[in-house]
């Protein structure tokens, strides 16, 4: 089984990174994925929900939404639906978790960062890649600011794997996604700590082996991605410790 653009098995597709493209916000990444594009913006309020007043600690809070034609055939906007698909809260859901994971929150002060990721085109791995652009974005809001310590515990991304026949395939387009025997997103630090592991087996159960070759590559993505985090915000490295 071949891929369909001729990658190798542990290849990323074409990455890009541009920060700053939305004059706005205080933190802004417009991330490309081969041909998956996803825009995330980081907006910084002076106040956080009503649970966390007068404790002295921020929150970071995510929302997910893909734009009507980001697919090959048009899908309404999910406002003029009334209501979130299971599928955009389990996303945004995801890419808050891990975020939060990724900062001393006590750190932050009594402010609310709010990552909103927009996907502008998909073509698989849009929560892989809204989450890796939403950590990139909520540095460069991070950079703005002074902190006696640093806020981040550590560099932070996220990327795809699969099994096909046998063989693991790193970041997956959506034709290999949808015909994959086994489907695995991956968040995970700099330094190899697992944040979130979300898999499933859709053609064929996969053994203990397997999903240690899987993490294995895993890393290996998660090293180049964080790479080019580390390269798009050359100063952010002061706001990562321990």
């Amino acid at each position: 089984m071949d891929r369909t653009d001729g990658r190798g098995p542990r290849d990323l597709r074409p990455l890009t990174l541009e920060m700053g493209v939305n004059q706005h916000a205080e933190g802004s990444c417009l991330i490309a994925v081969g041909a998956t594009r996803v825009l995330a913006t980081a907006s910084v309020e002076d106040r956080v929900p009503p649970f966390l007043r007068g404790k002295g600690q921020g929150w970071v809070h995510a929302e997910y939404a893909m734009l009507p034609r980001a697919t090959h055939q048009r899908t309404p906007r999910e406002s003029v639906r009334g209501r979130l698909q299971g599928r955009t809260m389990e996303i945004q859901r995801l890419i808050g978790r891990a975020l939060r994971a990724a900062v001393h929150l006590d750190r932050l002060g009594e402010k609310s960062y709010t990552i909103d990721v927009d996907v502008l085109q998909a073509d698989g791995g849009t929560r892989t890649a809204g989450l890796t652009a939403g950590f990139a974005a909520l540095l460069m809001a991070l950079e703005r600011e002074s902190h006696p310590k640093p806020p981040v515990r550590d560099w932070l991304a996220a990327v795809s794997v699969g099994l096909a026949s046998g063989e693991v395939w790193l970041d997956l387009d959506y034709q290999e996604d949808s015909q994959i025997d086994v489907d695995l997103n991956l968040v995970m630090t700099k330094r190899h700590r697992l944040v979130e592991v979300q898999g499933s087996a859709e053609h064929a159960w996969f053994d203990r082996r397997q999903l240690d070759a899987v993490l294995d590559v895993a890393e290996a993505g998660i090293d180049a991605l964080i790479g080019a985090v580390e390269q798009a915000l050359p100063a952010a490295g002061r706001l990562v410790g321990g």
